[in-house]
């Protein structure tokens, strides 16, 4: 006897049981939050969240950039092609595991979200552990790509053939055990967004 269930089971139980069904409420009269300046908000933002975000200049290496940041780091992992400080390719690795030890994380945010400073960030990587087992996360991000709020947020995303993303914000913590502030908790110690030029 299968005494797990598998996920379409229990889903169809779910819906048999369903009694009223209700249509999804219209959101076009909500009035969400905008800025005057989306950019500045979402850099004030990622530093109440106990982020860093910082404006790069045209025609700065970024490669130079984060050698400044985390001079000590030895361990840089990224799939990126402009990221020429690699050490570690997440698509490369056999196992998420292989990834433990990474000072640097280096990924590719899609668009970053001014009210909260939520990054979304698709996988596009075999292996997304990266976006959390590493010590300091970089998400590199275009400038030009910040909404003001979740709902436009919303209406953005996008999964590609990993059909998996998430929104990140600021370095992992909590303050959950006798409410004393730990980073890292859960996945980096340091996430910082670089906003790229145009």
């Amino acid at each position: 006897m299968n005494v797990m269930a598998s996920k379409e089971d229990i889903l169809k139980k779910y819906r048999s049981n369903i009694r009223e069904q209700f249509d999804m409420p219209d959101l076009s009269d909500i009035q969400a939050v905008t800025y005057p300046n989306p950019l500045l908000q979402f850099m004030n933002m990622t530093k109440s969240v106990g982020g860093n975000a910082i404006e790069v200049e045209a025609g700065r290496d970024v490669n130079e950039l984060i050698r400044e940041l985390f001079p000590d780091a030895k361990e840089i992992a990224s799939n990126l092609p402009e990221i020429t400080i690699a050490t570690r390719n997440p698509d490369e690795v056999g196992r998420a595991r292989d990834l433990n030890g990474t000072d640097v994380g280096i990924i590719r945010g899609s668009f970053g979200v001014a009210e909260n400073a939520c990054v979304w960030i698709p996988q596009t990587m075999k292996e997304k552990a990266v976006c959390f087992i590493s010590e300091n996360l970089i998400i590199l991000l275009p400038k030009s790509q910040i909404v003001n709020n979740m709902h436009e947020a919303y209406l953005r995303i996008e999964f590609n053939d990993y059909g998996y993303g998430t929104f990140i914000s600021g370095p992992s913590k909590t303050a959950d055990i006798a409410q004393v502030l730990v980073m890292g908790a859960q996945a980096a110690r340091s996430a910082t967004v670089l906003l790229l030029p145009e």
